[in-house]
């Protein structure tokens, strides 16, 4: 994403009053690349999937634990759209709605949605005892840490809520 929607995001947290602490680190497009930046930063980790329901033609951003295995048929029976119709967007889809690329999808981007792409939540990030939860700031070169509730004030603030889902 463009740097200035980076400083978007800060101004936005700022604004809302919320604490972050943020590790930069070379750009990572896995889960499996950005860990061994970031493993001395305790919390809850996140992996982001981009998702459309090529029924309805919505879209879905789902945040579960970074250790988490998503099999997409369990998830859409969960959300209701039926097994079989939820499938990976593209990344136009993504620049378009979130403003990030590939290997940025983030919560963090959802100021940049105007209401059409839905914010999926693994409830492991609010039940976990976590003191942070992380995420991409905009950029696949850097992670960055806040609260579970400051999180959610963030998510609530862009006009999301979340549909939290228990995967255990």
């Amino acid at each position: 994403a463009a740097p200035e929607l980076r400083e978007a995001l800060a101004q936005r947290l700022r604004d809302l009053g919320i604490a972050t602490v943020t590790a930069q680190h070379p750009q990572v497009f896995t889960v499996e690349e950005m860990m061994p930046h970031i493993q001395h930063m305790k919390g809850g980790h996140s992996k982001n999937l981009f998702l459309k329901d090529k029924k309805k033609k919505g879209f879905w951003l789902v945040t579960v634990l970074h250790n988490r295995q998503i099999n997409l048929n369990d998830l859409a029976k969960k959300l209701g759209v039926g097994s079989g119709n939820l499938r990976f967007a593209d990344e136009n889809a993504m620049l378009e709605k979130l403003k990030v690329g590939q290997g940025c999808a983030t919560p963090l981007a959802l100021f940049c949605d105007q209401g059409e792409v839905r914010f999926v939540l693994d409830a492991g990030f609010l039940e976990g005892g976590h003191e942070k939860v992380y995420f991409h700031p905009m950029t696949n070169s850097a992670t960055m840490g806040l609260s579970p509730d400051d999180f959610l004030k963030f998510v609530r603030s862009t006009g999301h809520d979340p549909v939290v889902i228990h995967f255990d």
